[in-house]
Protein backbone atom coordinates (compact mmCIF):
# COMPACT_ATOMS: atom_id res chain seq x y z
CA UNK A 1 0.00 0.00 0.00
CA UNK A 2 1.49 3.44 -1.06
CA UNK A 3 1.53 5.75 1.52
CA UNK A 4 0.57 9.62 -0.38
CA UNK A 5 2.91 12.44 1.68
CA UNK A 6 1.02 15.55 2.12
CA UNK A 7 2.92 18.75 0.51
CA UNK A 8 4.18 21.45 2.75
CA UNK A 9 2.29 24.24 3.55
CA UNK A 10 4.79 26.15 2.09
CA UNK A 11 5.52 24.65 -1.08
CA UNK A 12 1.78 24.62 -1.40
CA UNK A 13 2.12 28.69 -1.14
CA UNK A 14 4.71 28.80 -3.37
CA UNK A 15 2.72 27.14 -6.06
CA UNK A 16 0.08 29.09 -6.21
CA UNK A 17 1.41 31.93 -6.10
CA UNK A 18 3.71 30.54 -9.23
CA UNK A 19 0.27 30.01 -10.45
CA UNK A 20 -0.82 33.38 -10.09
CA UNK A 21 2.00 34.96 -11.86
CA UNK A 22 1.11 32.95 -14.96
CA UNK A 23 -1.39 34.27 -15.39
CA UNK A 24 -0.60 38.07 -15.73
CA UNK A 25 0.33 39.88 -18.77
CA UNK A 26 4.34 39.76 -19.46
CA UNK A 27 4.17 43.33 -18.29
CA UNK A 28 3.15 42.38 -15.07
CA UNK A 29 5.26 39.45 -14.73
CA UNK A 30 8.08 41.43 -16.01
CA UNK A 31 8.21 43.90 -13.05
CA UNK A 32 8.03 41.74 -10.77
CA UNK A 33 11.78 41.51 -10.20
CA UNK A 34 12.24 44.67 -10.65
CA UNK A 35 10.08 45.52 -7.87
CA UNK A 36 12.28 43.05 -5.59
CA UNK A 37 15.27 44.80 -6.65
CA UNK A 38 14.30 48.08 -5.77
CA UNK A 39 12.90 47.49 -2.22
CA UNK A 40 16.07 44.75 -1.79
CA UNK A 41 18.58 47.94 -2.75
CA UNK A 42 16.45 50.18 -0.42
CA UNK A 43 16.19 48.19 2.43
CA UNK A 44 19.92 47.56 2.16
CA UNK A 45 20.71 51.53 1.65
CA UNK A 46 18.29 52.34 4.79
CA UNK A 47 20.49 49.66 6.85
CA UNK A 48 23.59 51.08 5.54
CA UNK A 49 22.83 54.58 6.24
CA UNK A 50 24.82 55.90 9.23
CA UNK A 51 23.12 57.54 12.07
CA UNK A 52 23.33 61.33 12.36
CA UNK A 53 25.06 62.42 15.08
CA UNK A 54 24.60 65.65 17.15
CA UNK A 55 26.84 67.32 15.59
CA UNK A 56 26.21 66.40 12.26
CA UNK A 57 22.56 67.94 12.79
CA UNK A 58 24.07 71.06 14.22
CA UNK A 59 26.03 72.02 10.87
CA UNK A 60 23.40 71.13 8.54
CA UNK A 61 20.86 73.75 10.48
CA UNK A 62 23.77 76.54 10.91
CA UNK A 63 24.31 75.99 6.74
CA UNK A 64 20.60 75.99 6.44
CA UNK A 65 20.26 79.62 8.50
CA UNK A 66 23.59 80.66 6.60
CA UNK A 67 21.86 80.13 3.51
CA UNK A 68 18.07 81.54 3.87
CA UNK A 69 19.69 84.57 5.78
CA UNK A 70 21.57 85.24 2.75
CA UNK A 71 19.10 84.97 0.28
CA UNK A 72 16.64 87.33 2.01
CA UNK A 73 19.37 89.52 2.34
CA UNK A 74 20.04 88.92 -1.56
CA UNK A 75 16.04 89.59 -2.35
CA UNK A 76 15.61 92.45 -0.38
CA UNK A 77 19.01 93.88 -2.13
CA UNK A 78 17.56 93.05 -5.45
CA UNK A 79 14.48 95.41 -4.11
CA UNK A 80 16.50 98.38 -2.90
CA UNK A 81 18.54 98.14 -6.43
CA UNK A 82 14.80 98.22 -8.23
CA UNK A 83 14.55 101.92 -6.39
CA UNK A 84 16.59 102.51 -9.11
CA UNK A 85 13.76 102.17 -11.47
CA UNK A 86 11.38 104.25 -9.50
CA UNK A 87 13.78 107.25 -8.83
CA UNK A 88 13.93 106.96 -12.69
CA UNK A 89 10.45 107.06 -13.61
CA UNK A 90 9.76 109.31 -10.65
CA UNK A 91 12.10 112.46 -11.81
CA UNK A 92 11.67 112.02 -15.44
CA UNK A 93 8.29 112.42 -15.01
CA UNK A 94 8.26 114.93 -12.59
CA UNK A 95 10.77 117.12 -15.12
CA UNK A 96 10.33 118.39 -18.56
CA UNK A 97 10.05 116.41 -21.79
CA UNK A 98 13.03 118.10 -23.30
CA UNK A 99 15.40 117.03 -20.49
CA UNK A 100 13.69 113.78 -20.14
CA UNK A 101 16.55 111.91 -21.63
CA UNK A 102 19.16 113.65 -19.56
CA UNK A 103 17.04 112.36 -16.15
CA UNK A 104 17.09 108.93 -17.68
CA UNK A 105 20.87 109.06 -18.21
CA UNK A 106 21.79 110.41 -15.08
CA UNK A 107 19.68 107.58 -12.89
CA UNK A 108 21.10 105.01 -15.20
CA UNK A 109 25.08 105.38 -14.92
CA UNK A 110 24.24 106.83 -11.45
CA UNK A 111 24.31 103.23 -9.99
CA UNK A 112 26.94 101.89 -12.21
CA UNK A 113 29.24 104.50 -10.74
CA UNK A 114 28.25 104.44 -7.33
CA UNK A 115 29.24 100.51 -7.64
CA UNK A 116 32.78 101.00 -8.68
CA UNK A 117 32.86 104.41 -6.21
CA UNK A 118 32.22 102.05 -3.38
CA UNK A 119 34.27 98.72 -3.93
CA UNK A 120 36.81 100.88 -4.52
CA UNK A 121 37.14 102.61 -1.46
CA UNK A 122 33.60 103.86 0.31
CA UNK A 123 33.32 100.39 1.53
CA UNK A 124 36.63 100.11 3.50
CA UNK A 125 35.96 103.47 4.37
CA UNK A 126 32.59 102.71 6.14
CA UNK A 127 33.38 99.57 7.53
CA UNK A 128 36.74 98.65 8.37
CA UNK A 129 38.17 98.78 11.59
CA UNK A 130 39.37 101.68 12.59
CA UNK A 131 39.17 104.82 14.90
CA UNK A 132 35.57 106.60 15.31
CA UNK A 133 35.74 109.09 12.48
CA UNK A 134 36.84 106.99 10.09
CA UNK A 135 37.90 102.95 8.71
CA UNK A 136 41.83 103.03 8.10
CA UNK A 137 42.06 99.58 8.18
CA UNK A 138 42.16 99.04 4.30
CA UNK A 139 39.25 96.99 2.92
CA UNK A 140 39.50 98.48 -0.47
CA UNK A 141 38.37 96.64 -3.29
CA UNK A 142 36.89 94.12 -0.50
CA UNK A 143 40.37 92.98 0.04
CA UNK A 144 41.73 91.97 3.77
CA UNK A 145 40.68 89.25 6.13
CA UNK A 146 37.29 87.78 6.69
CA UNK A 147 35.83 84.97 7.64
CA UNK A 148 32.42 85.72 7.45
CA UNK A 149 29.86 84.07 7.52
CA UNK A 150 31.50 83.67 10.97
CA UNK A 151 29.76 86.03 13.96
CA UNK A 152 30.57 88.01 16.80
CA UNK A 153 33.45 86.49 18.80
CA UNK A 154 34.09 84.09 16.28
CA UNK A 155 34.54 86.67 13.63
CA UNK A 156 38.09 87.30 12.50
CA UNK A 157 38.54 90.31 9.86
CA UNK A 158 38.81 94.01 9.02
CA UNK A 159 35.19 94.79 8.76
CA UNK A 160 34.41 94.03 12.86
CA UNK A 161 31.64 96.21 12.38
CA UNK A 162 29.37 94.12 10.48
CA UNK A 163 30.63 90.71 12.45
CA UNK A 164 26.66 90.69 13.64
CA UNK A 165 25.76 89.59 10.28
CA UNK A 166 25.48 85.81 9.70
CA UNK A 167 26.15 86.20 5.77
CA UNK A 168 29.25 86.00 3.49
CA UNK A 169 31.20 89.04 2.50
CA UNK A 170 29.94 89.87 -0.96
CA UNK A 171 26.17 89.61 0.68
CA UNK A 172 27.24 92.45 3.24
CA UNK A 173 28.92 94.61 0.91
CA UNK A 174 26.03 94.08 -2.19
CA UNK A 175 23.29 95.06 0.25
CA UNK A 176 25.08 98.00 1.69
CA UNK A 177 25.81 99.10 -2.16
CA UNK A 178 22.22 99.53 -2.92
CA UNK A 179 21.65 102.11 0.06
CA UNK A 180 24.87 103.60 -0.69
CA UNK A 181 23.53 103.92 -4.54
CA UNK A 182 20.37 105.47 -3.10
CA UNK A 183 22.14 108.62 -1.12
CA UNK A 184 23.67 109.70 -5.14
CA UNK A 185 20.02 109.34 -6.62
CA UNK A 186 18.39 111.68 -4.46
CA UNK A 187 21.11 114.30 -5.69
CA UNK A 188 20.07 113.60 -8.84
CA UNK A 189 16.39 115.19 -8.77
CA UNK A 190 17.21 118.44 -7.27
CA UNK A 191 19.94 119.48 -9.79
CA UNK A 192 17.50 118.23 -12.50
CA UNK A 193 17.23 120.15 -15.69
CA UNK A 194 20.34 122.70 -15.44
CA UNK A 195 23.30 120.83 -14.47
CA UNK A 196 25.96 119.58 -16.40
CA UNK A 197 26.21 115.57 -17.31
CA UNK A 198 29.73 115.65 -16.42
CA UNK A 199 29.57 117.60 -12.81
CA UNK A 200 26.70 115.22 -11.71
CA UNK A 201 28.79 112.01 -12.59
CA UNK A 202 31.96 113.40 -10.77
CA UNK A 203 30.18 114.41 -7.70
CA UNK A 204 28.50 111.48 -7.27
CA UNK A 205 31.80 109.67 -7.54
CA UNK A 206 32.97 111.66 -4.60
CA UNK A 207 29.76 111.88 -3.03
CA UNK A 208 29.65 107.89 -2.24
CA UNK A 209 33.03 107.17 -2.52
CA UNK A 210 34.30 109.60 0.68
CA UNK A 211 31.42 111.64 1.97
CA UNK A 212 28.85 109.00 2.40
CA UNK A 213 31.25 106.77 3.83
CA UNK A 214 32.21 108.74 6.30
CA UNK A 215 29.25 109.98 8.08
CA UNK A 216 27.58 105.85 7.31
CA UNK A 217 30.96 104.68 9.45
CA UNK A 218 29.92 106.92 12.28
CA UNK A 219 26.68 104.99 12.49
CA UNK A 220 26.54 101.70 11.06
CA UNK A 221 30.37 101.60 10.96
CA UNK A 222 31.07 101.47 14.89
CA UNK A 223 32.12 104.89 14.97
CA UNK A 224 31.78 107.43 17.94
CA UNK A 225 27.77 108.22 17.07
CA UNK A 226 27.36 104.56 17.20
CA UNK A 227 29.24 104.38 20.81
CA UNK A 228 27.01 107.24 21.73
CA UNK A 229 24.10 105.72 21.35
CA UNK A 230 22.89 107.06 17.99
CA UNK A 231 20.38 104.55 16.41
CA UNK A 232 19.22 105.28 12.49
CA UNK A 233 17.97 101.44 11.98
CA UNK A 234 17.78 101.65 7.97
CA UNK A 235 18.98 105.31 7.04
CA UNK A 236 17.09 108.21 7.70
CA UNK A 237 20.03 110.01 8.17
CA UNK A 238 22.61 107.33 7.11
CA UNK A 239 21.09 107.65 3.50
CA UNK A 240 17.92 109.86 2.88
CA UNK A 241 19.73 112.92 4.92
CA UNK A 242 22.61 112.80 3.95
CA UNK A 243 21.86 112.76 0.34
CA UNK A 244 19.56 115.50 0.71
CA UNK A 245 22.05 117.79 2.66
CA UNK A 246 24.18 117.21 -0.59
CA UNK A 247 21.38 117.96 -2.69
CA UNK A 248 20.32 121.11 -0.97
CA UNK A 249 23.56 122.22 -1.24
CA UNK A 250 23.97 121.30 -5.22
CA UNK A 251 20.55 123.23 -5.86
CA UNK A 252 21.88 126.41 -3.84
CA UNK A 253 25.06 126.19 -6.15
CA UNK A 254 23.37 125.80 -9.19
CA UNK A 255 21.09 127.94 -8.66
CA UNK A 256 16.97 128.13 -10.13
CA UNK A 257 16.19 126.81 -13.58
CA UNK A 258 15.45 129.76 -16.25
CA UNK A 259 12.11 131.09 -15.40
CA UNK A 260 11.37 129.14 -12.14
CA UNK A 261 11.43 132.85 -10.20
CA UNK A 262 9.94 136.47 -10.99
CA UNK A 263 12.10 139.31 -9.93
CA UNK A 264 10.07 139.88 -6.84
CA UNK A 265 10.57 136.61 -5.47
CA UNK A 266 6.99 134.97 -6.13
CA UNK A 267 7.47 131.24 -8.00
CA UNK A 268 6.24 129.99 -11.35
CA UNK A 269 4.64 126.66 -11.74
CA UNK A 270 6.73 124.27 -13.80
CA UNK A 271 4.41 121.62 -15.01
CA UNK A 272 5.78 118.20 -14.86
CA UNK A 273 5.28 116.19 -18.48
CA UNK A 274 4.14 112.70 -17.74
CA UNK A 275 2.53 112.16 -14.30
CA UNK A 276 1.61 108.83 -15.36
CA UNK A 277 5.71 107.39 -15.05
CA UNK A 278 5.85 109.35 -11.98
CA UNK A 279 3.00 107.16 -10.17
CA UNK A 280 4.53 104.28 -11.70
CA UNK A 281 8.18 105.88 -10.16
CA UNK A 282 6.27 106.26 -6.68
CA UNK A 283 4.64 102.79 -6.56
CA UNK A 284 8.03 101.32 -7.36
CA UNK A 285 9.70 103.11 -4.62
CA UNK A 286 6.84 101.72 -2.28
CA UNK A 287 7.62 98.25 -3.37
CA UNK A 288 11.37 98.69 -2.40
CA UNK A 289 11.00 100.12 0.79
CA UNK A 290 9.92 96.71 1.82
CA UNK A 291 13.56 95.62 0.81
CA UNK A 292 14.81 98.75 2.33
CA UNK A 293 13.56 98.40 5.45
CA UNK A 294 12.71 94.67 6.44
CA UNK A 295 16.02 93.75 4.77
CA UNK A 296 18.09 95.55 7.11
CA UNK A 297 17.28 92.61 9.54
CA UNK A 298 20.26 90.67 7.49
CA UNK A 299 18.42 88.06 8.75
CA UNK A 300 15.48 86.23 8.71
CA UNK A 301 15.31 85.10 12.47
CA UNK A 302 11.50 83.67 13.34
CA UNK A 303 10.39 86.11 10.91
CA UNK A 304 8.35 88.18 13.34
CA UNK A 305 10.58 91.49 13.15
CA UNK A 306 10.63 91.39 9.16
CA UNK A 307 6.64 91.46 9.59
CA UNK A 308 6.71 94.20 12.01
CA UNK A 309 9.27 96.22 10.50
CA UNK A 310 7.19 95.88 7.05
CA UNK A 311 4.03 96.78 8.82
CA UNK A 312 5.26 99.91 10.42
CA UNK A 313 6.84 100.56 6.51
CA UNK A 314 3.87 100.47 5.11
CA UNK A 315 1.69 102.29 7.77
CA UNK A 316 4.37 105.15 7.48
CA UNK A 317 3.83 105.71 4.07
CA UNK A 318 0.45 105.55 3.88
CA UNK A 319 -0.36 107.93 6.56
CA UNK A 320 2.04 110.22 4.95
CA UNK A 321 0.23 110.19 1.58
CA UNK A 322 -2.91 110.44 3.36
CA UNK A 323 -1.94 113.66 5.49
CA UNK A 324 -0.26 114.94 2.60
CA UNK A 325 -3.61 114.99 0.35
CA UNK A 326 -5.33 116.64 2.85
CA UNK A 327 -2.98 119.22 3.72
CA UNK A 328 -2.58 119.82 -0.13
CA UNK A 329 -6.75 119.77 -0.80
CA UNK A 330 -6.67 122.83 1.98
CA UNK A 331 -3.51 125.00 1.43
CA UNK A 332 -3.80 124.57 -2.32
CA UNK A 333 -7.79 123.69 -3.20
CA UNK A 334 -6.60 120.85 -5.01
CA UNK A 335 -5.87 117.26 -3.92
CA UNK A 336 -2.31 117.89 -6.22
CA UNK A 337 -1.05 114.74 -7.28
CA UNK A 338 2.28 115.26 -6.73
CA UNK A 339 1.93 116.49 -3.40
CA UNK A 340 0.26 112.87 -2.77
CA UNK A 341 3.67 111.10 -4.72
CA UNK A 342 5.30 113.51 -2.07
CA UNK A 343 3.58 112.68 1.08
CA UNK A 344 3.93 108.31 0.54
CA UNK A 345 7.86 109.16 0.03
CA UNK A 346 7.81 111.45 3.14
CA UNK A 347 5.98 109.07 5.33
CA UNK A 348 8.47 105.76 4.28
CA UNK A 349 11.34 108.23 5.04
CA UNK A 350 10.03 109.18 8.43
CA UNK A 351 9.37 105.67 9.54
CA UNK A 352 12.89 104.22 8.07
CA UNK A 353 15.33 104.85 11.47
CA UNK A 354 12.61 103.82 13.74
CA UNK A 355 10.83 101.48 11.97
CA UNK A 356 12.06 98.23 13.94
CA UNK A 357 11.78 100.16 17.58
CA UNK A 358 8.31 101.61 17.20
CA UNK A 359 4.69 100.53 17.66
CA UNK A 360 2.28 101.03 14.57
CA UNK A 361 0.37 103.68 15.84
CA UNK A 362 3.15 105.62 16.56
CA UNK A 363 3.87 104.65 12.59
CA UNK A 364 1.02 106.31 11.70
CA UNK A 365 1.83 109.83 13.63
CA UNK A 366 5.59 110.22 12.30
CA UNK A 367 4.25 109.07 8.80
CA UNK A 368 1.55 112.09 8.83
CA UNK A 369 3.66 114.39 10.31
CA UNK A 370 5.82 113.65 7.33
CA UNK A 371 2.87 113.98 5.05
CA UNK A 372 2.32 117.76 6.57
CA UNK A 373 6.16 118.42 6.59
CA UNK A 374 6.69 117.86 3.09
CA UNK A 375 3.70 120.10 1.59
CA UNK A 376 5.13 122.79 3.87
CA UNK A 377 8.76 122.59 3.29
CA UNK A 378 8.02 122.47 -1.27
CA UNK A 379 6.56 126.02 -0.36
CA UNK A 380 9.34 127.02 2.14
CA UNK A 381 11.93 126.29 -0.26
CA UNK A 382 10.33 127.83 -2.75
CA UNK A 383 10.62 131.50 -0.52
CA UNK A 384 14.53 130.71 -0.35
CA UNK A 385 14.57 130.67 -4.01
CA UNK A 386 15.83 126.70 -3.96
CA UNK A 387 14.76 125.12 -7.13
CA UNK A 388 13.98 122.11 -6.36
CA UNK A 389 11.82 120.05 -9.54
CA UNK A 390 10.92 116.93 -7.89
CA UNK A 391 10.71 117.82 -4.28
CA UNK A 392 13.74 115.85 -3.08
CA UNK A 393 15.17 118.19 -0.20
CA UNK A 394 11.70 118.60 1.25
CA UNK A 395 11.18 114.36 1.25
CA UNK A 396 14.79 113.11 1.89
CA UNK A 397 16.34 115.77 3.87
CA UNK A 398 13.28 116.91 5.87
CA UNK A 399 11.59 113.74 6.80
CA UNK A 400 14.94 112.39 7.25
CA UNK A 401 15.56 114.89 9.94
CA UNK A 402 12.24 114.00 11.01
CA UNK A 403 12.26 110.80 10.96
CA UNK A 404 15.45 110.78 13.24
CA UNK A 405 14.29 112.91 15.50
CA UNK A 406 11.38 110.26 15.78
CA UNK A 407 13.25 107.92 17.55
CA UNK A 408 14.15 109.74 20.18
CA UNK A 409 10.53 110.11 20.63
CA UNK A 410 8.71 107.30 19.70
CA UNK A 411 10.95 104.36 20.85
CA UNK A 412 9.31 101.52 22.84
CA UNK A 413 12.89 100.31 24.91
CA UNK A 414 14.34 97.42 25.18
CA UNK A 415 12.75 94.69 26.87
CA UNK A 416 13.45 91.10 27.87
CA UNK A 417 9.92 90.23 28.59
CA UNK A 418 8.42 87.48 26.00
CA UNK A 419 6.79 89.47 22.91
CA UNK A 420 8.68 92.40 23.57
CA UNK A 421 9.57 94.71 20.77
CA UNK A 422 13.59 94.51 20.80
CA UNK A 423 16.10 93.18 23.81
CA UNK A 424 19.35 95.62 22.62
CA UNK A 425 18.39 99.28 21.14
CA UNK A 426 17.30 102.66 21.70
CA UNK A 427 16.66 103.54 25.02
CA UNK A 428 12.92 104.80 25.67
CA UNK A 429 11.69 107.72 23.52
CA UNK A 430 10.92 111.20 25.21
CA UNK A 431 6.48 109.88 24.60
CA UNK A 432 7.14 106.83 26.22
CA UNK A 433 8.61 107.93 29.39
CA UNK A 434 12.36 107.59 28.62
CA UNK A 435 13.17 111.03 28.56
CA UNK A 436 15.52 113.25 26.99
CA UNK A 437 18.59 111.26 26.59
CA UNK A 438 17.91 109.47 23.31
CA UNK A 439 15.91 112.27 21.65
CA UNK A 440 19.12 114.22 22.65
CA UNK A 441 21.20 111.81 20.94
CA UNK A 442 19.40 111.92 18.09
CA UNK A 443 19.36 115.76 17.70
CA UNK A 444 23.22 115.15 18.21
CA UNK A 445 23.71 112.74 15.56
CA UNK A 446 21.59 114.94 13.10
CA UNK A 447 23.30 117.95 13.37
CA UNK A 448 26.55 116.37 13.23
CA UNK A 449 25.92 114.61 9.60
CA UNK A 450 24.12 117.54 8.72
CA UNK A 451 27.27 120.09 9.11
CA UNK A 452 29.61 117.56 8.03
CA UNK A 453 27.79 116.96 5.12
CA UNK A 454 26.89 120.61 3.87
CA UNK A 455 30.86 121.34 4.59
CA UNK A 456 32.12 118.50 2.48
CA UNK A 457 29.22 118.59 -0.56
CA UNK A 458 30.19 122.34 -0.77
CA UNK A 459 33.51 121.84 -1.03
CA UNK A 460 33.08 119.91 -4.02
CA UNK A 461 30.46 121.84 -5.54
CA UNK A 462 32.51 124.66 -5.10
CA UNK A 463 35.63 122.64 -6.64
CA UNK A 464 33.73 121.50 -9.68
CA UNK A 465 32.06 124.89 -10.32
CA UNK A 466 35.32 127.15 -10.34
CA UNK A 467 37.12 124.30 -12.79
CA UNK A 468 34.50 122.96 -15.09
CA UNK A 469 31.75 124.91 -14.46
CA UNK A 470 28.35 123.41 -13.10
CA UNK A 471 25.56 124.86 -14.92
CA UNK A 472 24.64 124.25 -19.05
CA UNK A 473 24.63 127.40 -20.79
CA UNK A 474 21.28 129.41 -20.89
CA UNK A 475 20.78 128.21 -24.78
CA UNK A 476 21.38 124.63 -23.90
CA UNK A 477 18.59 124.80 -20.90
CA UNK A 478 16.45 126.62 -22.84
CA UNK A 479 15.90 124.44 -26.02
CA UNK A 480 16.59 121.32 -23.54
CA UNK A 481 19.20 119.03 -21.88
CA UNK A 482 18.37 116.12 -23.93
CA UNK A 483 19.79 118.07 -27.09
CA UNK A 484 22.66 120.32 -25.80
CA UNK A 485 23.68 117.15 -23.55
CA UNK A 486 23.03 114.10 -25.35
CA UNK A 487 22.28 115.43 -28.83
CA UNK A 488 19.20 112.77 -29.07
CA UNK A 489 15.28 113.42 -27.75
CA UNK A 490 13.25 111.19 -25.26
CA UNK A 491 10.04 111.62 -27.34
CA UNK A 492 11.49 111.89 -31.10
CA UNK A 493 8.34 113.20 -33.56
CA UNK A 494 6.18 114.21 -30.62
CA UNK A 495 5.37 117.84 -30.40
CA UNK A 496 6.86 120.00 -27.22
CA UNK A 497 5.89 121.56 -24.23
CA UNK A 498 4.45 124.73 -25.28
CA UNK A 499 5.08 126.62 -21.58
CA UNK A 500 8.31 126.95 -20.12
CA UNK A 501 10.13 124.86 -23.80
CA UNK A 502 11.11 127.38 -25.75
CA UNK A 503 12.85 130.60 -25.18
CA UNK A 504 10.12 132.86 -26.48
CA UNK A 505 8.61 131.56 -23.40
CA UNK A 506 10.99 133.61 -21.01
CA UNK A 507 11.53 136.86 -20.02
CA UNK A 508 13.38 138.65 -21.94
CA UNK A 509 16.63 138.83 -18.81
CA UNK A 510 16.45 135.21 -18.26
CA UNK A 511 19.76 134.60 -19.92
CA UNK A 512 21.62 137.21 -17.90
CA UNK A 513 20.21 136.03 -14.26
CA UNK A 514 21.52 132.05 -15.45
CA UNK A 515 24.73 132.90 -16.49
CA UNK A 516 25.84 134.26 -12.75
CA UNK A 517 25.61 130.71 -11.51
CA UNK A 518 27.60 129.03 -14.85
Amino acid sequence: MQIRRKKPALLKSWEALVRTVSQLAPSWQMSIPLTVAIVGLWSYAAVAQTPPTLESVAAANAELKIGLDTMWVMIAGFLVFFMNAGFCMLETGMCRQKNAVNVLAKNLIVFALSTVAFWAIGFGLMFSDGNGYLGTSGGFFLTGADNSPAMTADYKGVFSALNWAGVPLAAKFFFQLVFAGTAATIVSGAVAERIKFVDFLIFSLLLVGIAYPITGHWIWGGGWLYKLGFFDFAGSTVVHAVGGWAALMGAAFLGARIGKYNADGSANAIPPHNMSIATLGALILWLGWFGFNPGSTMSVGNGSLIGHIALTTNTGGAFGAIAATIVAWAVLGKPDLSMVINGLLAGLVAVTASCAFITVPSAAIIGAIGGILVVFAVGYLDKLKIDDPVGAIAVHLVNGVWGTLALGLFAVGPSDQPGALYAAGPAAGLLFGGGLNQLWIQFLGTISVGGFTVLISSIFWILLKSTLGIRVTAEEELEGLDIGEHGMEAYAGFAKESSFGAASSYPSNASDAATKYQ
